[in-house]
């Protein structure tokens, strides 16, 4: 039933019961239309994601495929200037152990710069403070409130 259907002729007066049904249904319907929308908004990102993902692994595995290829490539090549197999395989060898450890001190590097995060728990430590001091206030039940629990 839309809201249209639920209005009655202007010279009509609504009780507060009606007035609070119809706002109710049509929060309950906006709510449910909101949930709808986002569901649908969230199957498309997924969707999206998981393409992508299928696509990364993909090129992930031919990437890591084409490594050993390019290292014997490159040790051949090596061979080719007139070196022995073997000084070319382990000249190919060395190059890779410099790379991980350039990466390996890249991270080191990255790591010591990580920190707990001190804003935070100074605003929480400050937030429980705040709380532990504060003491709840009973409302204090007035003439109206009495009317409306009747």
């Amino acid at each position: 039933m839309s809201a249209a259907h639920r209005f009655e002729p202007a010279g009509a007066d609504r009780t507060v019961g009606q007035l609070f049904a119809a706002a109710t249904a049509d929060l309950s319907a906006l709510v449910h239309d909101e949930i709808a929308l986002a569901k649908q908004e969230i199957k498309k990102d997924v969707k999206r994601g998981f393409t992508g993902s299928v696509a990364g692994v993909i090129a992930g595995v031919i990437g890591l495929a084409a490594i050993p290829m390019f290292s014997f490539a490159a040790a051949y090549g090596i061979h080719a200037t007139g070196l022995g197999l073997a000084w070319s395989f382990l000249i190919v060898a060395g190059a890779f152990v410099l790379i991980a450890a350039l990466a390996a001190l890249l991270a080191v590097r990255a790591f010591k710069k990580v920190s707990p995060p001190d804003r935070t728990i100074a605003s929480t430590k400050a937030t429980v403070d705040v709380l532990k001091g504060a003491k709840p206030h009973p409302a204090v039940p007035t003439e109206d409130h009495r009317a409306l629990t009747r």
